[in-house]
C-alpha cells in the first residue's frame, strides 16, 4: 500500500485540517503530514499544486487525491475498516454520520465569529447573532450522544464524530462559550487525548500569525 500523506494548513488555525488529522492519529493509522502555511495576503500557490480545489486538507495516496475533511475520513475508514473510525453499531454510526454532516454544513455563525486558535488565551468576546443558538445546538448534540453511549466520547470510543467536533472544543474553550457541565467534561476528555496533545504541541511551536484569525 502506498504511503498516506496529509497536506494541511497551519496547525494553530486550520480547523478543517485538524479533523482528518486527529481522526487518523487517534485511530492509529500510519500517515505523514506536511504543513503548507496560510498566506492570506497573496494566497499560497502551493495549495493549487496539491489539491484540485486549491485548498487544504488534501490526502495523497499514491496517485489518488482525496480532498475535503469528511471525504478524507471516509476514505481512510474504508482503507482501515478495523480502525474503528466510525462506531461499529449501525444506529450509532448513522447518528455519528448525521451529526458530522451537520457540523460540516452548519454552525456558520460560530465559525465566523470564533476562529479556531490553539494558542489563544481564554477570553470571551461580544458574540454576534446566531452564535448562542449554534452553541446551544452543539451542547444538545454532545449531551444526547454522551447520554446514549455512556461516553467517554460521543459514541463511546473516540470516533470520526469527535474528530469533526474537535475544532469546536477549541472554540468553546478559547472563547469561554459554554458553562454546561457535560460539555466541559467532554471537552476536558478530548483535550486530554494523546492525539489532541500532539497537535497542540505542534500548533504552539508555530510562529506564523494570521491576523484574520486572531479574534
Amino acid at each position: 500500500m502506498s504511503d498516506l500523506v496529509l497536506y494541511i494548513g497551519n496547525k494553530n488555525y486550520s480547523s478543517w485540517s485538524l479533523r482528518p488529522w486527529i481522526a487518523m492519529e487517534a485511530a492509529g493509522i500510519p500517515f505523514s503530514d506536511r504543513v503548507i502555511p496560510f498566506d492570506f495576503a497573496a494566497g499560497n500557490p502551493a495549495f493549487k499544486e496539491l489539491s484540485p480545489t486549491g485548498r487544504v486538507p488534501v490526502l495523497h495516496h499514491g496517485k489518488m487525491r482525496v480532498w475535503e475533511s469528511l471525504a478524507i475520513i471516509e476514505y481512510v475508514a474504508e482503507l482501515f475498516p478495523q480502525a474503528g473510525i466510525w462506531p461499529a453499531d449501525r444506529e450509532a454510526r448513522a447518528e455519528a454520520r448525521s451529526v458530522s454532516m451537520e457540523m460540516l454544513a452548519g454552525f456558520r455563525a460560530l465559525r465566523g465569529a470564533c476562529p479556531m486558535n490553539i494558542r489563544r488565551p481564554q477570553r470571551a468576546i461580544d458574540l454576534p447573532d446566531g452564535v448562542t443558538d449554534d452553541v446551544a445546538r452543539i451542547e444538545t448534540i454532545w449531551r444526547d450522544a454522551l447520554q446514549r453511549s455512556g461516553g467517554p466520547f460521543l459514541f463511546g470510543a473516540f470516533s470520526a464524530a469527535d474528530a469533526m467536533f474537535a475544532p469546536v472544543v477549541n472554540r468553546f474553550h478559547a472563547y469561554l462559550l459554554t458553562s454546561d457541565r457535560t460539555a466541559l467534561a467532554y471537552m476536558d476528555r478530548v483535550m486530554a487525548h494523546p492525539a489532541w496533545k500532539k497537535w497542540q504541541a505542534a500548533a504552539l511551536a508555530e510562529t506564523w500569525i494570521v491576523p484574520e484569525d486572531e479574534a
